[in-house]
């Protein structure tokens, strides 16, 4: 058995099913979260929390002593970076033990880190189990979670 592949994220989400291997790995460009992002997200969810909006309450009261990005904001950027070739990955089934380790702050850039954790073939499809990482500019891991997709088992010919 060959060394598991490490992708460009293009490579990895384009590939078929019988293609992937457990062990395979990728990592994706970066997004930096903005202040217009975290309004923007705390007012389509109502997620406002002055940790998240409010810069003087977050200098005085919060625990890092500055705003923080929403955790789930972070975790769909994430997401979102993943390049989804919807020939092959058809849907995410599954999200499992997803913690957010560390704060991502206004002004970070983060990318996503993943690695195939489990391939099992259903009925008529396939299920990807991959871990994804989002990791910022540093090098630190800030949030993490298992992630099912549901793969087309045959590549279609007929999509656009």
């Amino acid at each position: 058995m060959s060394a598991p592949a490490i992708a460009r994220p293009q490579e990895h989400f384009s590939r078929g099913f019988d293609e992937l291997r457990v062990g395979d790995s990728f990592r994706t460009g970066g997004r930096t979260i903005t202040e217009t992002d975290v309004v923007n997200f705390s007012v389509w969810t109502g997620d406002m929390l002055p940790s998240h909006i409010d810069r003087h309450w977050a200098a005085e009261h919060s625990l890092h002593g500055r705003r923080v990005a929403n955790g789930l904001l972070v975790l769909s950027y994430t997401l979102g970076l993943l390049p989804i070739d919807h020939e092959h990955a058809l849907a995410l089934r599954r999200m499992n033990s997803v913690t957010f380790k560390r704060p991502t702050f206004l002004g970070d850039t983060v990318h996503a880190e993943g690695e195939i954790t489990d391939l099992r073939r259903l009925d008529e499809f396939g299920s990807v189990q991959t871990r994804v990482s989002s990791v910022n500019q540093d090098g630190v891991t800030v949030v993490v979670g298992y992630f099912d997709m549901l793969w087309r088992l045959e590549t279609r010919k007929d999509l656009p």
